[in-house]
């Protein structure tokens, strides 16, 4: 497995939707959007597909063993219901992180929109975080993005999140469209988010530092059977995005910079909108 360089210390790692923080001595695995239990809500509509846990579970085998991280953190969306959970999720969540246990000496949650009730499924030993995110080292501030970050995140050059799901939709003839899992890398205003999460009453003044936030990495579902936001799809504005700091105004959306897994560098966003790919 390849690393793909995104900045100091921020790696994505080549063909698989998981990033891999590091500085001298650790390593830090981060992974969003597993939606374990999608296949229980495809089966209520007459599609029937075999759970894709084990799959999942394979793969961050694959990478642990690779990497060696110390700590693995789930950006949110680690199951499927919103509220509660189906009778798949109290069967597979609990085994699943048991198994991580093993690989790895620390297991972070930060929950996300779906992941109502999540913390009844965790096993101990993996620790359930704030929505508003966690500061890693004072330079990546991670959360899920379905709510505002907290303030001390804004201290950190880079904020990553999940939530969106970002695609690239590739035509494939007149009729049929494929979708391709993205990195989404951009420019963010830290200050323009200070002042609109002030505004909009989500943090104080007084709990605002030293604002040092000005990248913005939106990650791709680790769950490769996942729908989700193309970004290449013309847009009047930027509201039409999911979660309130992309609807800020404070990231450059249309400047933002497009990766593939496998590392290919297609271009801006505003560049693959006007090219009508």
């Amino acid at each position: 497995m390849e690393l793909l360089r995104l900045g100091p210390g921020l790696n994505a790692i080549k063909d698989q939707a998981a990033l891999l923080l590091a500085r001298p001595g650790q390593r830090v695995l981060v992974l969003a959007d597993l939606h374990i239990g999608w296949e229980s809500t495809l089966a209520d509509k007459g599609f029937h597909i075999p759970s894709q846990v084990g799959k999942m579970l394979k793969r961050i085998e694959r990478i642990v063993r690779a990497y060696r991280p110390r700590k693995l953190v789930f950006l949110g969306d680690v199951k499927h219901t919103v509220a509660g959970a189906e009778a798949e999720e109290w069967a597979e969540i609990p085994a699943f992180f048991e198994e991580l246990k093993k690989l790895v000496d620390e297991i972070a949650v930060v929950p996300g929109n779906h992941d109502g009730r999540l913390d009844a499924l965790l096993p101990d030993g993996v620790e359930m975080l704030s929505s508003g995110g966690v500061a890693l080292w004072g330079s990546f501030g991670l959360f899920h993005g379905h709510a505002w970050p907290s303030p001390e995140l804004l201290a950190c050059r880079w904020l990553i999140m999940g939530h969106v799901h970002p695609v690239v939709a590739f035509r494939e003839g007149p009729y049929f469209r494929t979708n391709s899992r993205i990195w989404l890398l951009s420019d963010c205003d830290g200050f323009s988010l200070a002042e609109e999460m002030v505004r909009r009453g989500k943090a104080r003044p007084d709990e605002l530092g030293e604002i040092r936030a000005e990248k913005l990495l939106v990650m791709p579902s680790f769950n490769e059977f996942l729908g989700g936001q193309a970004v290449n799809r013309p847009r009047s504005g930027d509201e039409s995005f999911i979660g309130p700091v992309l609807r800020s105004r404070s990231v450059d959306l249309a400047n933002a910079e497009v990766y593939m897994l496998d590392g290919t560098f297609l271009g801006t966003v505003g560049q693959l909108r006007r090219s009508g790919i």
